[in-house]
């Protein structure tokens, strides 16, 4: 951290214009450096039973050659926490001397035991030394100080073997795992996701052990965010820097997963956050691995643009809220974001020109087919069409085009900054203004607060211009400018896999804090629209802006998973994926199955060889039903809970 970083209310990195990652103290995992001037880490977790050693020296080895630089393994009880140790030795027969960490929930003596043998342990401060029932109390100071003893008393004997084995430890809360105590005192919320990590660091700082990583996992991206920011922000308060460890946890699988995770990981990367990431997929942990690794190859940004440093940050980045936008036509106000479909290459436009934005023309009907992931808006550029288009769309046309064309019904102009400025003839209800990053100032902002009928487009060739389009959020909130705007970013020649996650990282934060009325994606490759369509209702969904489909929550399985998580995964989607806008968490196990619930609608979490529990919310309503029947369950289940539709 700076020495003449100045903390305020509202800080929570280095910079908010210049990529400057956060200097946080080195701690060592065996050979591997994390935090200070070390590369950011990449590493993951083992899903295989950890008392089948061959097959977990097998998988570890396996995601070690994709790249993996930590390998966590699950010690739920005291046999593998010892087995931890013929796991160890075999992979260093094999020539790999990769650090290993135990994975540690309720079993604190397989914590003691594991800290003897591998480099790192994890423990959950929410389910170390408490075990979750829900209860609503209220503590007095004198019975939370007779809690927080209790916990010193069970932690303790922990810590001192950390610190004379050299072994360093990941203090990682999981906002599905609050304990009770915390939950009374602090609500469900980042800043009780805080305290519980500084209940233990408290206790380690005692007793002068500082070989610490913090996390503040969430299946929720806006509480993951929100949790990382107010953990960093009290730690410069208090003059701490600690490392630290992020995830969005049960990510889910496949682009869900990918863009899911690159929202919520990339939000703290682009801010100079984060000293290792484990992204969390539903698939087999050395599929992880190149996500991680291509979300870190973007950082550190050493040569972007200089962008003017902010005087005042007008928003709290430690809660949601919407930037205030009046409403031109369904943008802005509080209309869901929109998403406008980039045609602008097609030499001709047809109704087949629409199947990859979600509409499908029926020529036997003779109707329009539209999807929940259907675009708002089509751009174009200069073409004409000359069918009837579906009611719930609008085409955007170059300005000289649509000057030809007005007359016809929800056809709106796109205009550039200087034609705007020049005051070119405009529709009386909706003209999109583009302006890149560079183009504006005070007096085309004070020219859009006065325009009704104006909704800006952005876009920015800067390298980091996901800070340089924040900064122009903040300029028009100063300014009280209202305009709606939509966020543009237009993606060279890349992969499939990259244009997800850059979008994602670029563009996800800025709707995680309420800013934006709308997506325009666009590439140079002109056979990738249904991608780029895909991918922009991914980030409003994983921002939770605008709600188009099922949402899973699905844990990445682990040596405690009572069943195969992919294959159920597979087969809950399959039944379930027309529900739009319902949550359902897939867990496999109960570490953290009941915690999570209560972010979900519905959960489907493994409680035994074999056996389902059925969670409503956070509440238990079936307890022991059979694997195979438990799919069925889960439907009546929702069925009964009002939320089932039937395919049409």
């Amino acid at each position: 951290m700076a020495q003449d970083l100045l903390i305020t209310p509202t800080t929570y990195c280095p910079s908010l214009t210049h990529y400057e990652r956060w200097h946080t103290r080195s701690v060592m995992v065996g050979d591997v450096g994390i935090g200070g001037a070390n590369p950011i880490r990449v590493q993951s977790m083992t899903t295989t039973d950890t008392m089948d050693t061959a097959g977990t020296v097998a998988q570890s080895i396996r995601m070690i050659d994709a790249g993996c630089e930590i390998v966590r393994i699950t010690a739920p009880s005291k046999d593998e926490a010892e087995n931890l140790a013929e796991i160890k030795k075999q992979l260093r027969a094999k020539g790999y001397r990769t650090p290993l960490v135990a994975d540690i929930h309720f079993t604190p003596n397989a914590a003691e035991i594991a800290a003897r043998i591998v480099e790192k342990v994890r423990v959950n401060p929410g389910n170390y030394a408490d075990k979750k029932k829900f209860d609503v109390r209220e503590y007095t100071d004198a019975q939370y100080n007779d809690e927080l003893e209790r916990i010193r008393k069970r932690f303790l004997p922990l810590v001192k073997i950390c610190k004379e084995e050299g072994t360093a430890m990941r203090i990682g809360t999981n906002h599905g795992s609050l304990s009770d105590r915390i939950l009374n005192r602090y609500g469900d919320t980042p800043l009780g996701m805080v305290e519980s990590a500084f209940e233990f660091l408290r206790i380690c700082r005692d007793e002068n052990y500082h070989e610490i990583v913090l996390s503040m996992k969430a299946s929720n991206t806006h509480v993951m965010v929100q949790a990382y920011r107010l953990l960093v922000h009290k730690m410069m308060e208090l003059g701490w820097n600690y490392p630290l460890h992020l995830g969005v946890t049960e990510a889910g699988d496949g682009e869900d997963g990918r863009v899911k995770s690159a929202v919520g990981i990339g939000a703290l990367l682009e801010d100079g956050l984060g000293d290792t990431i484990r992204v969390s997929l539903t698939e087999d942990p050395e599929a992880e691995i190149p996500v991680a690794q291509e979300l870190v190859a973007r950082y550190p940004r050493k040569d972007h643009a200089s962008i003017m440093p902010v005087e005042h940050v007008p928003m709290d980045p430690f809660s949601y809220a919407r930037r205030q936008s009046r409403g031109t036509l369904n943008i802005g106000a509080r209309h869901v974001p929109v998403v406008i479909a980039d045609m602008r290459k097609k030499t001709a436009i047809t109704a087949a020109s629409f199947f990859a934005w979600g509409y499908r023309y029926s020529v036997p009907n003779d109707k329009w087919n539209i999807a929940d992931q259907a675009c708002d808006y089509a751009f174009i550029g200069k073409n004409s069409i000359d069918f009837a288009i579906p009611g719930t769309l609008g085409i955007i046309q170059d300005h000289a085009v649509w000057l030809k064309d007005r007359a016809k019904p929800r056809h709106y102009p796109f205009i550039t900054t200087n034609d705007y400025r020049a005051g070119v003839e405009q529709h009386d209800e909706f003209n999109l203004v583009h302006a890149t990053l560079a183009d504006h100032d005070a007096t085309l902002i004070e020219k859009l607060r006065d325009d009704a009928t104006a909704v800006l487009l952005i876009d920015t060739a800067n390298a980091h211009g996901m800070a340089e389009e924040r900064r122009l959020f903040f300029e028009l909130m100063e300014a009280r400018c209202d305009v709606p705007v939509i966020i543009g970013r237009m993606y060279g020649d890349i992969s499939r896999e990259k244009l997800v996650l850059h979008s994602s990282t670029d563009i996800g934060p800025l709707f995680l804090d309420g800013m934006g009325d709308g997506i325009f994606l666009a590439d140079d490759d002109g056979g990738r629209e249904d991608l780029l369509c895909r991918t922009a209702f991914g980030i409003l969904q994983a921002t939770r802006t605008r709600i188009s489909k099922t949402e899973y929550i699905s844990c990445p399985s682990c040596g405690r998973t009572l069943f195969d998580l992919q294959e159920t995964t597979a087969k809950i989607r399959a039944r379930t994926s027309h529900l739009k806008g319902v949550k359902i968490g897939i867990m496999g196990c109960i570490v953290n199955g009941p915690g999570e619930m209560a972010d979900a609608d519905y959960g489907y979490v493994g409680t035994g060889a074999g056996v389902i529990t059925l969670y409503k919310e956070k509440e238990v309503v079936k307890r022991n039903v059979p694997a195979e029947r438990a799919v069925d369950e889960l439907i009546e289940l929702i069925k009964q809970g009002g939320d089932w539709v039937e395919v049409e």
